[in-house]
């Protein structure tokens, strides 16, 4: 494997007077990959965006950028930025623009590009992510779902190499779900997603991290199979995990991930299944 882009090693982290959040976390992200960060609310998720991203400092431990420890004096992270962008759960956080070409040109505009390549970052950006029709529309005017793909196209529009969602998909409907993966399958920058929605990563992923006791455990999907580490962590297996057990199967082997691969390890038609 590559060497890591970004990664976290042994962060502490609390808030003052408060429990810890965050007690000796590590996760790494390599080029061009999917991790999906998955925990119960209140696990520590966004903190540990938040040290990544360089909007907060960890009481211990390191955030490493290409190997390089992030510094927090402002060049240092004015630079991060650049490179590492942070997608708030909440789009109105950080939606503050009239219009949806004004938001998205904001933070090109600041790194003193020119105008022709900042109206290319923002076209390219809308397209990836399928709102080229909103670029004049209010941002007051759109509904949940599409601000949030503004938000996301405004972090695009930078060129980071890692992308840091927190819950994206999050109070949007099945089809706004659909349309916001689809539009993240389209980008070919390195995503840590943070959710809590099992289902989700287990399809999406190339990778998991599971938060636990303040703590991460990292590894490939088939840790979504381990009940013990799940039930720490407060969430329920994947669908097909379920389906497996309930029929009395083993998870030996590679999981399957799609309806028809169910179907076929329980040994019955696939007629009808999608995926």
């Amino acid at each position: 494997m590559t060497p890591a882009l970004l990664q976290a090693e042994a962060l502490q982290a609390h808030f003052p007077g408060g429990p810890p959040v965050l007690a000796g976390a590590s996760v790494s992200l390599h080029p061009g990959e999917r991790v999906a960060l998955l925990g119960a609310n209140g696990s520590g998720k966004t903190t540990l965006l938040r040290c990544l991203s360089g909007a907060m400092a960890a009481q211990s431990g390191q955030v490493l950028v290409d190997g390089s420890p992030l510094r927090h004096d402002k060049a240092a992270l004015r630079a991060h930025r650049a490179r590492v962008q942070l997608v708030l759960q909440n789009p109105d956080d950080q939606l503050f623009s009239a219009d949806v070409t004004q938001d998205v040109s904001f933070g090109p505009l600041n790194l003193g590009l020119d105008e022709a390549t900042v109206r290319q970052r923002v076209a390219d950006s809308l397209a990836l992510l399928g709102i080229e029709h909103l670029a004049e529309r209010p941002t007051h005017q759109l509904s949940y779902g599409e601000r949030k793909r503004v938000v996301i196209a405004g972090a695009v529009a930078m060129r980071p190499q890692v992308l840091l969602l927190d819950e994206p998909t999050a109070g949007l409907d099945p089809a706004g779900v659909t349309e916001l993966l689809d539009a993240l399958a389209r980008l070919r920058t390195a995503i840590l997603l943070a959710t809590h929605e099992v289902d989700l990563a287990f399809a999406w992923a190339d990778r998991v991290a599971v938060v636990a006791d303040h703590q991460v455990r990292e590894g490939g999907i088939e840790l979504l199979g381990e009940e013990d580490l799940l039930a720490r962590a407060r969430l329920r297996p994947p669908w097909q995990v379920q389906m497996m057990r309930c029929a009395g199967l083993t998870l030996e082997g590679t999981l399957p991930r799609t309806a028809a691969q169910v179907a076929a390890r329980l040994g019955i038609s696939a007629a009808g299944t999608t995926g």
